[in-house]
């Protein structure tokens, strides 16, 4: 950018000024060149993939959803632990009152102690409502890894529009230099003019004016970039001063056939924010058969435990020499089943019922989505078509806003026309560049959210298909 307006500058000098000024100029755009040369070194070049790519990688908003998926991914693995019993080990005293058989009704009691110092005791409790609790960890997991997606593609969606809008930001700047060029030309021509006496001072001073008007619009921009250019670079989880070097688009964005009826159905099946609400759904529906089970179906309690007494007061000490005297191992098989449910006012009961509720509610928020879908992707489609419309009709302007400024221009130079006519010649053509810039950005980022919108890898609707 740099280069290009010290060649016009070269080219104005060495029409005003000869070769010595022409000389001067040559030097400093070598000065200038190098300069540029040097920053563009520093900076990074940078492609819309790359930068989809570092911000994926590096960006903080994705570490939390990563940290979630991976800790529901380790419930996950792990669902099948409630099946391990519980295994308590411990010393125990007990205690009884003992009457001897052949003892009277009258002979009262003595007390029996027993002290076992290793006792080992497993127990296990299954219902039917473990196996749907795996099953719900799970779709968890899932629910983990849906979030993560969708997360990923809104940091996507986000970072091709910040850098297209970025391109915007740098076309418009670059347009405002070519503008400023083309004021310092006419006050290169007004100055000869007025040296040869075809021009008042008056046309010099107001030439000055128009070109020293354009700089704090320049500078303006310049500092909207900057400051975009750190933002962009935040969210790629770089310093803020990191530089980067855009690369421009290669071709002219094309306008594409939009299928209404296709991509309203893709959404409806696609959309990120969609897909997140239907396993939300089957996630509630595991909790509520959990809870279900719990509540009306039978539990088998299985047990087992083992112990080593060391004394009792009616055998005295264990021979330590051997082995422990082991208590015979005892076990139990109970199949219990909870009677508290078949209450209509007990709080499980009661649960069930607010989880068919938030279930009926989610089901409504579900159809209340792919509605607003309908209308999101309908009139998103609409406003393309909008945009596409304003483009071409602003495309054939700035064909006519070119033919008219040259004409001005020329028509100035010959001494036909004043400053004001070609000034205002030069806005038109500069305001007509400028909306064909803006459209045509704005349809690349509106297809960029109708991608999004209806759940397609982003450059899908660019290529013409969708998959």
């Amino acid at each position: 950018m740099i280069v290009g307006r010290c060649g016009r500058a070269v080219l104005a000098g060495a029409r005003a000024g000869g070769a010595s000024k022409k000389g001067a100029l040559l030097f400093v755009c070598a000065g200038l060149a190098w300069l540029s040369f040097a920053q563009d070194a520093e900076a990074r070049r940078l492609s819309p993939d790359e930068a989809v790519d570092l911000a994926l990688k590096s960006n903080l908003t994705l570490d939390s959803a990563r940290i979630t998926a991976g800790m529901k991914k380790r419930k996950a693995d792990t669902a099948w632990n409630v099946l391990v019993p519980s295994i308590d080990l411990g010393a125990a005293l007990r205690g009884s009152l003992y009457k001897p058989e052949a003892a009277s009704p009258l002979t009262p009691a003595s007390p029996q102690a027993q002290f076992t110092p290793l006792s080992v005791a497993a127990s296990l409790t299954l219902n039917a409502a473990l196996f749907e609790g795996m099953r719900n960890l799970k779709l968890d997991y899932e629910a983990g890894l849906i979030a993560l997606d969708k997360a990923k593609s809104q940091l996507e969606r986000d970072v091709r529009k910040a850098y297209y809008n970025m391109l915007l930001i740098q076309e418009n700047t670059a347009l405002l230099h070519e503008s400023l060029a083309a004021a310092e030309r006419r006050l290169e021509m007004a100055r000869a003019n007025y040296r040869a006496g075809l021009a008042p001072e008056l046309t010099v001073l107001q030439a000055q004016v128009a070109m020293e008007n354009m700089k704090p619009g320049i500078d303006q921009a310049e500092n909207g970039f900057k400051l975009s250019m750190a933002q962009f670079a935040m969210n790629l989880g770089l310093p803020y001063d990191t530089g980067f070097t855009l690369i421009p688009l290669e071709e002219a964005i094309g306008f594409i056939p939009l299928d209404v009826k296709e991509l309203i159905a893709a959404a409806a099946r696609g959309k990120p924010d969609i897909i997140e609400l239907k396993q939300n759904i089957l996630l509630l529906e595991s909790q509520r058969k959990a809870m279900f089970y719990r509540t009306f179906t039978p539990s088998l309690s299985l047990s087992l435990s083992v112990g080593h007494i060391l004394w009792d007061n009616l055998n005295g000490w264990a021979d330590l020499g051997d082995a422990w005297k082991t208590q015979p191992p005892s076990w139990s098989f109970s199949l219990g089943f909870r009677l508290n449910g078949l209450f209509p006012f007990d709080s499980e009961r009661q649960g069930l019922q607010d989880m068919d509720d938030n279930l009926r509610l989610l089901r409504v928020g579900l159809a209340q989505a792919v509605r607003g879908t309908e209308i999101e992707v309908y009139s998103a489609i609409l406003n393309l078509e909008k945009v596409r419309g304003t483009a071409e009709a602003q495309g054939r302007t700035v064909d006519l806003a070119e033919r008219t400024y040259r004409l001005t221009e020329t028509a100035y130079r010959a001494g036909l026309q004043d400053l004001l006519e070609v000034q205002n010649a030069e806005l038109e053509l500069r305001r007509a560049r400028i909306g064909v810039l803006e459209q045509n950005f704005t349809y690349l980022q509106g297809l960029i959210d109708l991608e999004y919108a209806v759940g397609v890898p982003f450059g899908t609707l660019s290529g013409g298909s969708i998959r």
